[in-house]
């Protein structure tokens, strides 16, 4: 599910598992393949840019432009106003806060955030039932959701 617009260089170069959701003004610049796991949430205004420019400007100024994959793995959510830099490998059940700028790889299992993103601590067990920050679902909430993982 893609709620539009939705931006893309070529479509071509994109791979998405299943389950796979982006919201509002999703954009992937895919000159490079972009892979996309399973069960994958895109908040509002997240970009994926595979593509780049050289540094110096008088090589810059040729009009070279590179392109280096990037790959998120399966249980990832993005959220809101992230841009995935070239060349990125995100892990499986990571989250990346919003407002973050990815720069490099984010290991498995992972809350990451910040400008650069950066890995602030391991997503454990302890939470499975906190649905935000140290908040957690009520009894009646978390029976339904208990009934879903089963």
């Amino acid at each position: 599910m893609i709620n539009p617009p939705f931006y893309c260089d070529y479509g071509s170069h994109i791979s998405v598992g299943k389950n796979f959701f982006a919201n509002y003004n999703c954009t992937i610049i895919d000159v490079a393949k972009v892979v996309i796991g399973d069960n994958c949430q895109f908040a509002p205004n997240v970009s994926i840019y595979t593509a780049g420019h050289p540094l110096h400007p008088a090589v810059r100024n040729t009009l070279y432009e590179y392109g280096i994959g990037v790959t998120v793995g399966d249980n990832v959510w993005i959220g809101g106003n992230t841009v995935i830099l070239p060349g990125v490998h995100i892990g499986s059940n990571v989250v990346i806060g919003a407002g973050s700028v990815v720069t490099k790889d984010i290991p498995d299992w992972s809350l990451a955030v910040g400008n650069p993103c950066h890995v602030i601590r391991a997503i454990t067990e302890e939470d499975r039932e906190i649905y935000y920050k140290d908040r957690r679902f009520d009894e009646e909430a978390w029976a339904d959701i208990c009934r879903k993982l089963d």
